[in-house]
């Protein structure tokens, strides 16, 4: 299994970046998928989250209203848009998946949930 984020950079307060999460390895349609981001000296946090099809998805108190989750089952991909980025938005984003086996929302906030992990992609927003 693996997965691939990328579109991570530098930005400035107030832009925009797009990440993407490329999935092989696993029939991707089954699987919920979740962003978490890592900041330097913190612990991992919850970002959104998104069932097997675009209908469902969560978010973070903080990310909701600017980031938005969707997937693409054709592509075995998930995306994030992000929108006006602040710095306190800076850290290292991850892609994951868990197999989507549960209706409780709050199980696919959790990252302990989670089963694959991709090797994440730094977002850098300047102030």
């Amino acid at each position: 299994v693996q997965l691939q984020a990328s579109g991570g950079g530098l930005v400035q307060t107030g832009g925009t970046l797009s990440l993407s999460c490329a999935v092989s390895g696993l029939t991707f349609s089954t699987y919920c998928m979740g962003w978490f981001r890592q900041a330097p000296g913190k612990a991992r946090e919850f970002v959104a989250g998104i069932r097997r099809t675009n209908a469902t998805t969560y978010y973070a108190p903080s990310m909701k209203g600017r980031f938005t989750i969707s997937r693409d089952n054709a592509k075995n991909t998930v995306y994030l848009q992000m929108n006006n980025l602040k710095p306190e938005d800076t850290g290292v984003y991850y892609c994951a998946a868990v197999l989507n086996r549960i209706d409780y929302s709050g199980y696919y906030y959790d990252a302990r949930t989670y089963e694959y992990w991709g090797q994440g992609t730094l977002v850098t927003v300047s102030s």
